[in-house]
C-alpha cells in the first residue's frame, strides 16, 4: 500500500492512477475542509503530472518500436495452430 506521504516521482503508473482515484473521490464526497481539500487537489495535479509522464514515455516507446520495424512487416498474432 503506497503512503499519501510516498514522492510521487517514485509511484508506478498503477499506484499514481490508484492514488488518483481515491483523491478524487474524497473530493468528490465534499467532507474535506478548505485546507485538506487543497492539500488532496494539490496531490491530485502532482499524481495526474505522474500519469502523464508515465503514459508519454509508454507512447514513445510504442512509436520507437513502430519506426525499427521494417516497412510492410506488420505485426503477426500468433495463432493457437502454430503449436501444433
Amino acid at each position: 500500500m503506497v503512503s499519501a506521504d510516498t514522492p510521487v516521482a517514485e509511484l508506478s503508473y498503477e499506484q499514481a492512477r490508484d492514488e488518483l482515484a481515491s483523491v478524487v473521490a474524497k473530493l468528490e464526497a465534499g467532507t474535506t475542509s478548505l485546507e485538506t481539500s487543497l492539500a488532496l487537489w494539490e496531490r491530485g495535479e502532482q499524481l495526474v503530472a505522474v500519469c502523464e509522464r508515465w503514459l508519454d514515455n509508454a507512447k514513445e516507446r510504442i512509436e520507437a518500436v513502430r519506426q525499427n520495424r521494417p516497412a510492410g512487416a506488420a505485426a503477426q498474432p500468433e495463432s493457437a495452430d502454430d503449436d501444433e
